[in-house]
């Protein structure tokens, strides 16, 4: 009798009809990305190209730093909090910015909770390519929205995470979100 496989054979079709844009849209991207010069932190990109916020996600934008969806999320609505200054670690921001990162992730946490009303959110830094940095140079938070069951049986029994909602659809309830609370902020 052969042994069972210790990983579980994957499904033989995931229908996901919303990449078909996405992939339509990879050549215009590659092309667009070539004529643009890049910093190596898709952040600082990001940061540097206000006039793209709409494309790239951002939600919130002060003059010291931007909260935006992660492109490639653990979760639905799974955001991103991040100076525009690059720095490797937390403590090579000054008190003054280290205070609009954590003012950001508060304010971050309190859209999430507005837009999407999680049980539960994940927030956490990564400092450097050993605690699992995507973006080693440029220090970002997570803030990610958690339900009871959020993962299922899709995890476990066939490897695949399931993203109920494309980006766009996320982008645009947070800033309904965003537009409730403005006023509340008094940011730079």
């Amino acid at each position: 009798m052969p042994e069972p496989s210790a990983t579980p054979p994957s499904p033989a079709t995931l229908f996901a009809p919303w990449r078909m844009q996405y992939l339509e849209g990879i050549d215009a991207n590659e092309k667009k990305a070539a004529a643009a010069k890049s910093t190596g932190s898709f952040l600082r990109d990001y940061w540097l190209t206000p006039d793209a916020d709409d494309a790239n996600h951002v939600i919130v934008r002060t003059s010291l730093g931007m909260i935006l969806l992660n492109g490639y999320p653990y979760a639905n609505g799974h955001l991103l909090v991040a100076l525009g200054e690059p720095r490797p670690t937390l403590l090579d921001y000054d008190t003054a910015q280290r205070a609009a990162l954590w003012t950001l992730v508060d304010l971050g946490a309190e859209l999430m909770q507005a837009a999407l009303n999680p049980q539960g959110i994940n927030i956490g830094v990564n400092q450097g390519r050993a605690a699992g940095a995507g973006v080693p140079q440029h220090l970002h938070a997570h803030l990610v929205p958690r339900w009871s069951g959020d993962v299922n049986f899709f995890g476990i029994v066939g490897g695949v995470r399931v993203i109920p909602a494309s980006l766009e659809a996320m982008a645009h309830r947070y800033r309904a979100a965003w537009n409730g609370l403005r006023s509340k902020y008094a940011l730079e």
